[in-house]
């Protein structure tokens, strides 16, 4: 069995390159996505795009979901039997806990992708926002994708590539625009880089909600502008998915970027994630239900 890890910060592409690449292969193909939240999206995100996906939501599968990652996978290779198998960690997970489950399982053969938003990449580690989180989800990829590659100027692209290959100087790159890489990926036998001293582990808070149908979808726009000013806490991420006057659609909130599109089919739940560090949820409680009324629920 095809294994292969697919690593990346929030909102840099990784649910993207791996619609890519499941779309592109005649093998059978599962999915396991570790949304963090107790309302899952990806998952449905997958469905509709006609991949087989397992979620395994509320929690990060590095460490304290180790055990139902192990068990998940059990039962994935008895029921489905894929030829491949895509684990997707929460982008607030390094791929060095998932590399620890599957050496338990006797599974040494997987190629690691990690994916670097070429828009903030460079200013987040300068910043030293997250540690030493960012240098160990690049150090540890086998092959790295520098995505939104059209959303840069070449100062700062050419900026990007060189601290990729400064923190990770074996991995093969490519540099792509919407997570598509236009040749097949080269089958690589991970080599160990497990850093001596692992990254502690990113804590962000989450806040998860379901939504009524019908809600406008101008009002979700604006919600999430709000959510990035700051008003709520540091937003780092928001995701939704909404039956709204508009029909199904999909949207997000990336480290202040907001995007929004119609969605390609009937949604299973209306709901939103949350993610980021000191939110206030009680208020972010109040202004859902003012905004949305009664028909709110909260997980």
């Amino acid at each position: 069995m095809k294994i292969t890890i697919v690593s990346g910060m929030l909102g840099s592409g990784k649910t993207t390159f791996i619609q890519h690449i499941a779309a592109d292969t005649a093998q059978k193909t599962v999915v396991l996505v570790n949304d963090f939240g107790k309302a899952g999206i990806d998952g449905e995100l997958f469905s509709a795009a006609g991949i087989d996906s397992i979620e395994l939501p509320s929690g990060c599968i590095c460490c304290t979901l180790k055990i139902d990652l192990q068990t998940t996978i059990r039962k994935i290779i008895g029921d489905h039997a894929p030829e491949h198998l895509i684990i997707e960690p929460s982008g607030i997970a390094s791929p060095s806990g998932v590399i620890d489950a599957l050496a338990e399982l006797e599974l040494k053969q997987f190629t690691v992708v990690g994916i670097v938003d070429a828009t903030e990449f460079v200013e987040l580690y300068e910043a030293e926002m997250y540690g030493k989180f960012f240098q160990e989800q690049v150090s540890i990829a086998d092959i790295v994708l520098i995505n939104k590659i059209d959303l840069v100027d070449d100062d700062l692209r050419q900026k990007t590539a060189n601290l990729v290959n400064t923190l990770n100087p074996r991995a093969i790159t490519f540099e792509t625009v919407r997570a598509a890489v236009n040749e097949p990926l080269p089958d690589m036998g991970h080599e160990d880089r497990t850093p001596a001293e692992r990254a502690p582990r990113l804590c962000f808070d989450t806040l998860s909600l379901t939504l009524k149908s019908g809600v406008s979808f101008g009002s979700i726009e604006v919600f999430l502008k709000e959510l990035s000013q700051g008003v709520f806490g540091n937003i780092v991420r928001a995701k939704a998915l909404a039956e709204t006057d508009k029909g199904p659609a999909k949207f997000d909130l990336v480290f202040g970027n907001i995007s929004s599109e119609l969605f390609n089919r009937q949604l299973s739940e209306n709901r939103m994630v949350i993610i980021g560090e000191t939110l206030d949820s009680k208020r972010i409680l109040q202004e859902a239900a003012t905004r949305w009324g009664s028909g709110m629920s909260f997980l």
